[in-house]
């Protein structure tokens, strides 16, 4: 999947002629979106317009399934680093439970660094995976943690005294667990990740454990890795399923205990079938169970409520095997599916009209549903920040041979889209006036349509050539951002065709233009805003923007294509030729599809490393300049809406939503009513 990815983000779209869904209501325009901001983050609210519209089965069924996956919060914060329980529920005491003076710099610098935590779900950002460090003192937090309620604290038989001791090394010094990922080359990835994927076990050995699952397997197509921790103990490297009765069983239990309510509100009887394989794989921890529930999932094409639920996005994973507890509950938007579908229908065009290799385009593209949906609720790895579309599942073989659901998640588009209208960042980045004036006119589309055609076509198209194992065991660290920057690229490549326009889901080619002007800008200069001088790119996502756009500057320069200009002081990138670009993406988008295709590491590698990593330090230090006086937040994420059930006589006769305004308040509510696990050493 992909973290807007190739999974990271679901999608179901049908014959429009069939869709049952109601029309949604109009949003409130009198909504407040902005809730609260903090160092790096600003934190939105969204509706869910259409709800009170759904039928009480359908209520119930979304009702479930976002407690199911509240239930299963913990997980991800204990895969991040296991460490992260303690820390957190720390926290939680000290803000309800201090008795000290909450006033002073080092009290808000202390909210700030729980609030960055609870963003995060660790202590690692939620975005670069370096660990966040407090601005407090460590003898401050001593003092927090001493004159907190004893009772509240997760002592484990310690003293608070003792569990300030433990703690402090870990929060406050940064050459301890620094990375929850690391993809850094020429270092042991696995060990020097400070997720808890693993334990006492190196890349190689994880490497060769899984050659040997996978060479002896009966089903070699399995996830193998996916839902376990692998850990050597005693000299001897096991498996920790994650399942009832096994890793995480306490929470998994509670997963289960809400989808069983799902089952008996089920929308239809495949919706019921991708539930009860989904079930049966939380108690088993088969993953043929797995597969059973996205072949199922997958071809659900009729329901109005839809959900993500699992161990789904591996970026969190160094080596990209092990899936990160996620779970979105949604209901479709019949009516602004209809852009999204028909780009859908037209997937076996533009995979013919690719620039890809003829051996490595698919011939039949099959079974790609795509559609708007608006959010319900989000947990794990997709919140507090967000995908803005999805596409799963992750497997090739059922992609193939099933198809996949791709979705935009329309509210959370309308969320971001109502505050970057009032951003004032592209009147500073844009290199004339004439981009600014088509930034302002068509951006929202032009974003919402790269959107599109990343998770529809972009993430649906190619295929591998025979023999070639899975993406994660061929690229191994670079899969994630080479399988990005191939869905963005065909994004690109389609987006000033003239198909678009002939398809009606975009009024005029200069949309497209928008996207390129905005793609250049954002992979050169602005993405720089979210990292630290000094610091090089992380993320897969910030990578595989910088290496496009790095790369199409480097080709391009001899012919001008695009131009690094400085005027008055302050760097700006013109693009002079948008027809002759989109040739340069096409050809990068053949070359890494070959390099999937054929597994080509070597070469994946060097592509990456050499575009999609380093920074320009001097121009990283600019982009910072230029941001300080615009007060804009690189981050953002987001409150979720609480569902309220209406009870008589002890049966559900309504669900409500809510929307709470109070971030550090959602979270706290959140440790009370979900925390299922037991803290781990």
């Amino acid at each position: 999947m992909h973290n807007v990815s190739l999974s990271r983000w679901l999608a179901i779209g049908l014959a429009l002629a069939s869709l049952a869904s109601p029309a949604p209501a109009a949003a409130d325009s009198d909504f407040v979106y902005e809730a609260d901001r903090f160092a790096d983050i600003q934190v939105l609210r969204y509706q869910v317009p259409g709800f009170d519209q759904l039928s009480l089965r359908q209520k119930q069924l979304a009702y479930y399934l976002c407690q199911a996956g509240l239930a299963g919060r913990d997980i991800f914060w204990d895969q991040k680093y296991r460490h992260n329980l303690t820390i957190r529920k720390t926290l939680e005491a000290i803000l309800q439970g201090y008795r000290g003076p909450r006033t002073g710099k080092e009290w808000a610098d202390f909210v700030t660094y729980a609030k960055q935590v609870f963003f995060a779900n660790g202590i690692h950002h939620h975005y670069a995976s370096v660990k966040i460090l407090p601005a407090f003192s460590p003898a401050y937090f001593a003092a927090l943690v001493g004159q907190t309620d004893a009772a509240l604290l997760p002592l484990a038989g310690r003293a608070p005294a003792a569990l300030a001791e433990k703690l402090m090394p870990i929060l406050f010094d940064p050459k301890i667990d620094a990375k929850t990922v690391n993809l850094d080359a020429g270092v042991d990835q696995v060990a020097t990740s400070a997720n808890n994927f693993y334990r006492g076990v190196t890349a190689a050995e994880v490497e060769a454990y899984y050659a040997d699952k996978v060479k002896s397997a009966d089903n070699p197509r399995l996830s193998f890795g996916l839902n376990s921790q692998l850990a050597k103990v005693d000299g001897r490297i096991i498996e920790r399923p994650w399942k009832v009765g096994g890793m995480y069983g306490p929470a998994i239990e509670q997963i289960v205990g809400w989808l069983e309510k799902a089952v008996a509100v089920a929308e239809n009887a495949t919706q019921r079938k991708s539930l009860e394989h989904l079930i049966r794989y939380y108690r088993t921890g088969d993953l043929a169970e797995f597969d059973a529930h996205a072949v199922a999932w997958v071809t659900d094409t009729k329901s109005t409520i839809d959900f993500v639920n699992g161990f789904i996005e591996v970026y969190a994973d160094a080596v990209g095997k092990r899936g990160a507890y996620e779970s979105v509950v949604s209901m479709r938007d019949a009516e602004a599916t209809r852009r999204i579908a028909a780009i859908s229908r037209e997937a076996q065009w533009f995979e013919d009209n690719s620039p890809l290799m003829p051996a490595h385009k698919k011939p039949a593209v099959t079974g790609i549903s795509a559609k708007v949906i608006t959010v319900i609720g989000e947990v794990g790895d997709a919140a507090p920040s967000t995908p803005v579309g999805i596409n799963l599942p992750n497997a090739e073989w059922i992609r193939e041979q099933h198809g996949s659901k791709s979705v935009s998640l329309g509210n959370i588009v309308a969320a971001y889209n109502h505050v970057k209208a009032k951003s004032p960042a592209n009147d500073e980045f844009g290199e004339n006036p004439e981009v600014i004036q088509r930034l302002k006119q068509w951006g929202a589309l032009a974003s919402d349509l790269h959107t599109d055609m990343h998770e529809v076509i972009g993430h649906a198209s190619g295929r591998l050539n025979p023999g070639v194992g899975t993406t994660d065991q061929t690229l191994k660290n670079y899969a994630g951002t080479l399988e990005e920057a191939r869905a963005d690229l065909v994004a690109l490549y389609y987006a000033i065709d003239p198909k678009l326009v002939e398809i009606g889901v975009m009024p005029t080619v200069e949309v497209g233009k928008t996207e390129y002007d905005s793609y250049i800008m954002n992979g050169l200069m602005m993405q720089l805003h979210r990292i630290k001088p000094g610091e090089q790119l992380e993320q897969a996502h910030m990578r595989n923007r910088q290496l496009i756009a790095s790369w199409a500057l480097a080709q391009g320069r001899a012919d001008r294509v695009i131009e690094r200009i400085t005027r008055n002081g302050k760097t700006y990138f013109r693009i002079n030729d948008y027809d002759r670009l989109r040739t340069l993406f096409g050809q990068l988008l053949r070359e890494i599809q070959r390099i999937k295709s054929e597994g080509d590491f070597a070469a994946g590698q060097a592509l990456v490393e050499t575009y999609g990593v380093k920074v320009d330090q001097a121009l990283l230090a600019e982009v910072h300049r230029r941001y300080a006086p615009l007060d804009v937040a690189p981050f953002t994420g987001f409150i979720q809406p609480r569902l309220v059930p209406v009870e008589r006589n002890g049966a559900i006769v309504d669900v409500k939503v809510e929307y709470p305004d109070d971030f550090l308040a959602q979270m706290l509510e959140y440790g009370r009513k979900y925390a299922f696990l037991p803290l781990q050493n």
